[in-house]
C-alpha cells in the first residue's frame, strides 16, 4: 500500500466520501466525523439505526483531548491501551468538532486510536477525527479481511485501504468516563481484568449502553440462525468448535484447536461468515470460558444468537 493510495484516501474522506479502512480490530467504514452529511452516508450504507453512536478515530491521546475531557482517568487508560483496542467514552468538550449526528445527539463521544499503520497513516494525513463503525451492514458479523468489507458496503465507498486480516478480531473494548466511575460498556480486545488492573474497580451502568456502539440486542448476525453451548450439530448446521473437534462431523470450522481465545477472538468474525457462505439450516457453536477474552467472545455470540443476557 503506496503514501498515493492513502493520499487518495484521505482525499475522499476530505470530498465527504467513504473509505474503508483496516484497524487491528475489524475493517471500518470511515467517514469524516466533522460532516453530519458525510457520517449521513455511514447510516445509509449500514442501514444503522441512528440512536447507535460512532466512534471516533484519532491520531493519539493529544487529539482526543481536543475532542473529550481527559481527565486523569483518561490519560491512565490511554497510556496503558492506546494505540490499541480500547474506547473511551467521555464528555464532549464545548467545541468538540465530531458532529452530533456520529455522537447520536449525545453530550458524550466515544474516541479511540487505533493500532495499525495504515490507519494512523491516513488519520495523520486527514488531520480530522474519522468516524469508522465497522464495515458491515447493520446487525451483521465485522469484517476481518478487506474482501469481506467489500462484499458488504464496497457499492457505497470511493476507496479501500489493504491492511492484511485485523490482528484482534473483534471490536474494541468500550468503557464511559464519568463523575460516577469507569463502567465496562462492551467487552472487546481489552480485558476486564486489564482495565481493573489500571482504574481499580469498574462499576455497573446498565442504563448508559446505549452510548456505546454494538449494543444492539441482535448484532453480529449470519444470516443461519445461531446456537450456543452445543457440543455437536444438528442435521443441516454448521460448527464452530473450541478446543477439541469432534472427528465424526463434516462443516466443522475450530476457533482454536488449542483452546487459546486470543486466536478464537481472531477467527470469530471469519469463520462466521465461511459457516454462513456454506448455507447450513444454523450454526451452532461449542461452549467459550467466559474469562478473559472469552467474555467478549461470548458477547458477540450472544448478540448474534439474538440475545444478551
Amino acid at each position: 500500500m503506496t503514501s498515493d493510495t492513502v493520499a487518495a484516501a484521505a482525499e475522499a474522506l476530505g470530498r465527504g466520501e467513504l473509505v474503508v479502512i483496516p484497524t487491528e480490530t475489524v475493517y471500518g467504514l470511515g467517514a469524516d466525523s466533522t460532516d453530519a452529511m458525510a457520517v449521513a452516508r455511514i447510516f445509509e450504507a449500514k442501514g444503522r439505526p441512528r440512536f447507535n453512536p460512532l466512534i471516533a478515530h484519532v491520531t493519539d491521546a493529544r487529539a482526543a483531548a481536543a475532542v473529550i475531557r481527559m481527565d486523569e482517568r483518561a490519560q491512565a487508560l490511554a497510556s496503558a491501551f492506546w494505540p490499541g483496542p480500547l474506547t473511551l467514552v467521555a464528555p464532549a468538550l464545548p467545541d468538540c468538532a465530531v458532529s452530533v449526528l456520529a455522537r447520536a445527539g449525545l453530550d458524550t463521544v466515544a474516541v479511540r486510536v487505533p493500532d495499525h499503520p495504515l490507519a494512523l497513516a491516513l488519520l495523520e494525513r486527514f488531520g480530522r477525527p474519522v468516524a469508522a463503525p465497522s464495515a458491515n451492514r447493520s446487525g451483521r458479523p465485522s469484517p476481518t479481511t478487506l474482501a469481506d468489507a467489500l462484499a458488504e458496503v464496497g457499492g457505497s465507498v470511493s476507496a479501500a485501504l489493504d491492511g492484511g486480516p485485523c490482528r484482534v478480531g473483534l471490536e474494541s473494548t468500550v468503557v464511559s468516563i464519568t463523575d460516577a466511575g469507569v463502567a465496562l460498556l462492551r467487552p472487546g480486545g481489552v480485558t476486564r481484568e486489564a482495565l481493573q488492573a489500571v482504574v481499580g474497580s469498574l462499576i455497573e451502568v446498565p442504563d448508559d449502553a446505549i452510548r456505546s456502539p454494538g449494543r444492539l440486542a441482535l448484532h453480529y448476525a449470519p444470516q443461519a440462525p445461531v446456537r450456543l453451548e452445543a457440543d455437536r450439530t444438528r442435521n443441516g448446521e454448521a460448527f464452530l468448535a473450541f478446543g477439541t473437534a469432534p472427528r465424526d462431523q463434516t462443516g466443522v470450522w475450530n476457533l482454536s484447536p488449542t483452546g487459546d481465545l486470543r486466536e478464537a477472538a481472531a477467527n470469530l468474525f471469519a469463520y462466521l461468515r465461511a459457516a454462513d457462505r456454506t448455507g447450513p439450516v444454523g450454526i451452532a457453536v461449542a461452549p467459550i470460558p467466559d474469562i478473559g477474552l472469552g467474555e467478549a467472545i461470548n458477547d458477540r455470540l450472544r448478540r448474534a444468537a439474538g440475545y444478551v443476557g
